[in-house]
């Protein structure tokens, strides 16, 4: 294991952009690694994936809250932060070079919250006046799944996620496949928009008990934490069944509602959809994944597995 050393910390773009620069001139691969904090094992994880590339590594963790994709209605103010903690983690594997993590990334105005026109849904960042107003849409991957109950989050995602690739100019970056949606969003936008950048899905991260890792899951309480085991419990047992032969999606689906339902959780989604398009199928005759979202208590948590009944 490597020795434990601390990375630099950036917080100005400019010096954020001139040391990917220098990392690069001496022959680096630069591979970004983007989080909100609150670090666990699940985000350590992508960091041992950004280490693995064959050529010498530049790896740059960014922490920052993104208030672009949360509504109004939201966790910001109460998501999770422990800078110090996530810097001693960070320090602690080794390998991480810098640290990104800035005061602000977006241009303010007035700094009064916006009216929707029309009721519709507007983030924490939106304001009247000159404030920041550029946004990049991924518009058919961003419809459906958390798209549906969270109708500014994948727009803000993806223009964070924009600005941190024009800011940091990776060669690399590396997402976490609990959140599939967003992986193939950005794996969309990248492609899309020409950015010369290889991105990479990393694996799901578990707790010992089979729950997917989540800076959300400090807020549940041991009761509610309990419960949430019937996600990935209903997840295996849909897979476990679509290898045997039952593809039928709506006899799969109706079981997972059933069982998170019946454990305490209040559903927001299960479906089932193809693995590059997340089009939703009927029957299980093509890679699929299947995801799920529900709440327990105040928390809402997200899990997916991938399934491909052909093999």
């Amino acid at each position: 294991m490597p020795a434990a050393r601390e990375p630099e910390v950036i917080r100005d773009k400019a010096a954020m952009r001139a040391w990917s620069r220098r990392r690069r001139a001496e022959g680096k691969t630069v591979a970004v690694v983007p989080t909100m904090g609150y670090l666990h094992d699940g985000h350590l994880s992508l960091i041992s994936t950004a280490a693995a590339a064959d050529n010498p590594v530049a790896i740059v963790v960014t922490i920052y809250v993104n208030p672009s994709q949360f509504a109004p209605s939201e966790d910001l103010a109460t998501y999770p932060s422990d800078f110090a903690g996530d810097l001693r983690k960070l320090a602690s594997t080794g390998v991480v070079d810098a640290v990104f993590n800035p005061v602000d990334l977006y241009h303010r105005g007035t700094r009064r919250l916006a009216v929707a026109s029309g009721g519709g849904a507007v983030s924490c960042l939106e304001e009247d006046g000159d404030g920041h107003e550029t946004w990049v849409r991924v518009e058919r991957l961003e419809k459906g799944l958390c798209g549906d109950s969270r109708p500014v989050f994948f727009r803000g995602v993806a223009t964070i996620v924009s600005k941190l690739f024009n800011i940091i100019e990776p060669d690399v970056a590396v997402f976490g496949k609990k959140d599939y949606q967003q992986w193939r969003l950005i794996c969309r936008m990248v492609r899309d928009l020409d950015f010369a950048i290889e991105i990479i899905g990393s694996e799901i991260v578990r707790e010992a008990d089979g729950l997917a890792m989540s800076s959300r899951n400090v807020h549940l309480s041991r009761e509610e934490r309990e419960k949430a085991l019937s996600i990935s419990r209903s997840l295996v047992d849909a897979r476990t069944a679509a290898l045997k032969g039952n593809t039928d999606c709506t006899q799969i689906k109706n079981k997972i509602v059933q069982t998170v339902t019946e454990t305490g959780g209040e559903v927001d989604y299960v479906e089932i959809v193809e693995q590059e398009s997340l089009a939703p199928v009927e029957k299980i005759d093509v890679p699929v994944v299947i995801c799920v979202a529900a709440w327990f208590g105040k928390v809402r948590l997200i899990d997916n597995i991938e399934i491909d009944a052909r093999s």
